[in-house]
């Protein structure tokens, strides 16, 4: 086998040229070269920028030797071919590595990423798999290396069981990895598979909780110091530093209209892309230009569409490095930058702690502190942050007079079917009270789910209407509801559905429970939008606070709760009496739409207020020669 492997190959990925071999040393065409000479030989072209003489040299030497250690040099062939984006040619390297020794590591990791790339999910997981599962084992890292990235590529399949299987056998290797107690404790979340930190291998509550991402902790903990806590763990841990001076101090400053960029991978499909088309629209472009700086995928849905033409200019920055997209942004002259994903998936405060804009604002997306340097400003209000909780926010407060959320006035509504009909379409019983509640999974706890059934119990005949967002979901609420002696008839799932077809279907529910800590935000602006009360409990985070903020602001501050209990009472005691539930829907019926809540053109105008008064301090500062 050593034999055959040493021939010349048929399968070269480069074409070989007289110059490209006169650049290799005489020992590595001959095969007389070590292996150590070899690679010595490699990294000197790969420095001189001949990449392609580096993998050629690894070529040479292959057909020429018949030296041991080929598999090694097969793999660094392997590495290089691919980082020229010759994946076909790194493909063969890695199966010439493993011809010649079938457990070999490094190749299997190797050839399992190239899989994955080309959308061979299977092919990866399998490849990754006799890594993790060879005996003997391989070493410590690419068992990890294996078992974290299957379970990583599981996760994005929806295949949480298994991946959190895999997270589990990892940690109990390791315990000390913080980016898998991560997912570890997510991916719990999703599954509704309570307790959210059920214990693995040597992993101490302390690592749980040092661990979990800001996203899970706002889910789990209406506690501001760990919410700041785990926000500043990741900035501290994933976000880059800046490089020197900000990056607006190095461009001419704005001069007419004030200059607002938007920040956001989000302007389509998605909780913020549905909230906002309405402030892009309603702008004073008088006093206003509007910009968007945007990774968002391309579609020709019509709410992408409606969003890009919403503004003046909209620069794609999706592909760009985030220094690159900041020196960008700092070119277009913007006053006043607002970042509408905080770090949330996708995020990129990699741009922001460069300062492109004198004043950074954080809005919408991170219903919370992000602690990334150089956000200056959060757009909050009154009621989503008292002033016992500035202290454990980086961001100062921008205080909108009604309410902190804007909110689309135009959303499409699928036509609101007869509520006999409706019932009967999506299974629910004709004369029970229905509760619902369409927030994610990830944002129901053990401490609310089961105040739900205690609810439920309290209330003859009730049923929640609510989302399964998978099988495993499913099974542990319908286990949960068990334990409490709720019958499983009692929780009906609803399916996904169109926007518009889920914005009519709020007229067929009673009430909607809301959850916490992590409250409801655009779910909670649709209830109220078609009419349907929430009750809800308030925390002390923004994002606890979230719905009892549009409540507020829609003139029904009587269905906030503060415990508990209190939240558990006041839902039994509307289920028990619809009458007064009835009451709730007539005044959002009559006075709801028409109330501060939805009176976007006054919110934005009160944003705006606010950009211009900030924006105009900053250029006073440059003018004078100040620093902003």
């Amino acid at each position: 086998m050593d034999s055959a492997i040493a021939e010349p190959t048929a399968e070269s990925t480069a074409e070989p040229t007289v110059e490209t071999d006169r650049r290799l040393s005489a020992a590595v065409r001959d095969g007389s070269a070590t292996l150590q000479q070899l690679m010595d030989e490699a990294q000197r072209l790969q420095s001189a920028g001949e990449a392609a003489a580096a993998a050629r040299a690894y070529e040479v030497w292959l057909g020429a030797t018949r030296q041991p250690l080929q598999h090694l040099a097969c793999f660094n062939w392997g590495t290089l071919l691919s980082a020229q984006g010759d994946e076909a040619g790194a493909e063969r390297a890695y199966r010439r590595a493993l011809a010649i020794d079938a457990g070999f590591a490094p190749a299997l990791l190797n050839l399992g990423h190239l899989m994955e790339r080309r959308s061979d999910a299977d092919g990866a997981l399998a490849t990754w798999r006799q890594v993790f599962d060879a005996v003997p084992p391989p070493t410590l890292d690419h068992r990890l290396h294996a078992l974290n990235n299957s379970a990583r590529l599981l996760e994005t399949q929806r295949r949480y069981p298994e991946a959190e299987a895999l997270m589990g056998a990892s940690l109990a290797l390791k315990a000390a990895q913080p980016d898998v107690i991560q997912h570890y404790v997510h991916i719990r979340q999703k599954q509704c598979a309570w307790p959210h930190d059920k214990p693995v291998g040597e992993v101490t509550p302390n690592q749980f909780l040092c661990g979990t991402s800001l996203l899970a902790m706002m889910g789990l903990s209406d506690d501001p110091a760990l919410q700041l806590m785990a926000a500043q763990r990741f900035v501290h841990d994933k976000v880059p530093k800046a490089t020197g001076v900000p990056l607006f101090l190095r461009t001419p400053a704005a001069t007419g209209r004030i200059r607002v960029g938007y920040l956001s991978g989000d302007l389509h499909m998605h909780a913020v892309g549905l909230l906002t088309p309405e402030l892009f629209e309603l702008h004073d472009r008088s006093r206003f230009e509007v910009s968007a700086f945007c990774w968002t995928p391309e579609s020709a849905t019509p709410q992408r569409q409606r969003i890009l033409k919403a503004f003046d200019q909209v620069l794609r920055i999706g592909g760009v490095d985030d220094l690159t997209a900041a020196k960008q942004i700092a070119l277009a002259s913007v006053d006043v930058l607002v970042d509408l994903q905080g770090l949330t998936a996708g995020a990129r405060p990699g741009i922001l702690v460069q300062r492109p804009a004198p004043v950074q604002v954080s809005y919408l997306g991170l219903p919370g502190t992000s602690a990334v340097p150089g956000v200056d400003w959060m757009i909050v209000d009154d009621y989503t942050m008292p002033a016992a909780l500035e202290p454990y926010c980086t961001e100062r407060p921008i205080r909108l007079p009604s309410c902190y959320q804007v909110s689309d006035r135009q959303r499409e509504v699928a036509p609101i079917p007869d509520r006999a009909e409706g019932r009967a379409r999506y299974g629910l019983p004709q004369d029970a009270f229905v509760y619902c509640s369409f927030n994610n999974n990830h944002k129901f706890t053990a401490e609310v789910f089961s105040g739900w059934m205690r609810i439920l119990a309290a209330v003859p005949g009730s049923v929640l209407w609510l989302l399964a967002d998978n099988d495993t979901c499913r099974a542990n609420m319908l286990a949960c509801a068990a334990a409490h002696g709720v019958a499983a008839e009692r929780l009906v799932f609803a399916p996904r559905v169109a926007p518009a077809e889920y914005l009519a279907r709020f007229t067929l529910a009673d009430l909607m429970l809301d959850t916490f800590p992590f409250n409801a935000g655009t779910t909670a602006s649709d209830a109220l939008w078609m009419g349907l009360p929430i009750v809800t409990r308030s925390g002390r985070t923004i994002i606890s606070r979230m719905a009892g903020s549009l409540l507020t602001a829609v003139g029904l501050p009587d269905l906030i709760t503060d415990t508990p209990a209190d939240y558990e009472r006041l839902a039994i005691t509307l289920g028990r009496q619809p009458a007064r539930v009835a009451s709730h829907r007539r005044y959002l019926a009559e006075h709801g739409r028409a109330s501060p809540l939805f009176d976007v053109p006054r919110i934005v105008r009160d944003i705006e207020q606010a950009f211009e008064r900030l924006a105009l301090q900053a250029r006073e500062k440059r003018a004078a020669g100040l620093a902003s």
